[in-house]
């Protein structure tokens, strides 16, 4: 098996933060006290808000909409089914929607290169149950959607594009076919205190990540150290699968929260229907890499009740003859609001 050398450029620690934030009285949830706050998260993902120079290749954009209960609102059956896979804690119910475009490198021709990645959209709703225990994040997930002209990459697209004055992309004709999708995802983040001076803290977030079905299959493990203060508040930034996720839940435990995060992991990939083609159809494909690494930085900031992160992700080569360059460059930027 060739396996290609994993990212492992460390995203530069953002310095800085002001004597007043440092001074910040921290004021935690009173003790067996359940946070009945709901959670809405608006995110897009983009090499746009990155530092790289702007083009459509690869993963192109990335938008999602997620929602995450109060704990009252759980059915008492899936209570008790998290019980049972991770003992005590807080449950919370929850469903996103996501839209993720991919394009070749090659976008302004009418039928691109064959070993250059296949153009896909890729539509998913994703019901979810997570639990939080003191020092632990477990989700287990249901994803339902569909790849293919219905998910409305082109129209997405091109449609933005026609918006901002750019030209329109051209090979979307040759796209993957439709398809209905069906994902099972598990995680889990574990929450490590490290060292507190000066009045900030440090943590790390190990995680660990096994999901199924016939969009992807694959492993996953990564570790997030980050460095500020009220890191209690969640279990780190959230980002679109296959990226590692803290999540959109988080807890106000101080009236001004922040932190500076970095990362890496690396996850084994059986399948990936965006590379790999369509189940049951002949389509396009492109030969994968097995490996696939990532390294992530950035910043969060929890104030008011809202919470505004920042992730620049930098991701290995994905498959054999890809193009510009090492690593392929997205910014994530995401708001959630707790009501």
């Amino acid at each position: 098996m060739n396996v290609r050398s994993l990212l492992l450029l460390g995203a530069t620690t953002l310095a800085g933060a002001t004597q007043a934030a440092a001074q910040t009285p921290a004021v935690p949830p009173a003790a067996g006290t359940a946070d009945r706050a709901q959670t809405w998260t608006l995110q897009w993902e983009n090499a746009s808000v990155s530092t790289a120079k702007l083009k459509d290749r690869f993963y192109t954009n990335g938008l999602r909409l997620g929602w995450t209960s109060s704990p009252d609102l759980v059915p008492e059956t899936l209570r008790n089914l998290g019980t049972t896979l991770w003992g005590a804690g807080e449950a919370r119910i929850s469903f996103d929607l996501t839209h993720q475009i991919y394009n070749p490198a090659d976008t302004a021709a009418i039928n691109p290169p064959l070993r250059d990645r296949p153009y896909a959209g890729v539509l998913m709703g994703n019901f979810g149950l997570v639990q939080d225990a003191p020092t632990t994040r477990s989700t287990l997930v249901l994803g339902l959607g569909l790849v293919g002209p219905a998910a409305g990459g082109e129209t997405v697209q091109n449609g933005f594009h026609d918006l901002i004055g750019q030209k329109s992309v051209n090979g979307w004709a040759t796209q993957l076919k439709n398809e209905p999708l069906v994902q099972i995802t598990s995680e889990r983040t574990w929450r490590v205190p490290i060292a507190s001076f000066s009045g900030l803290e440090t943590d790390a977030l190990p995680s660990l990540t096994a999901s199924v079905g016939n969009l992807r299959a694959y492993l996953q493990t990564g570790v997030t150290i980050r460095l500020g203060q009220g890191l209690q508040s969640d279990f780190g930034p959230a980002r679109l699968r296959p990226g590692v996720t803290g999540g959109d839940y988080y807890r106000t435990v101080r009236p001004f929260a922040w932190y500076l995060f970095a990362g890496l992991d690396g996850r084994v990939v059986g399948r990936d229907l965006t590379l790999d083609g369509n189940s049951f159809a002949t389509s396009r494909s492109v030969s994968k890499y097995p490996f696939v690494g990532q390294a992530q930085g950035g910043i969060a900031i929890i104030a008011y009740g809202v919470r505004l992160t920042y992730t620049h992700t930098l991701t290995s080569q994905e498959f054999r003859g890809q193009r510009g360059g090492a690593l392929h460059q997205t910014g994530a930027l995401a708001l959630s609001v707790r009501f």
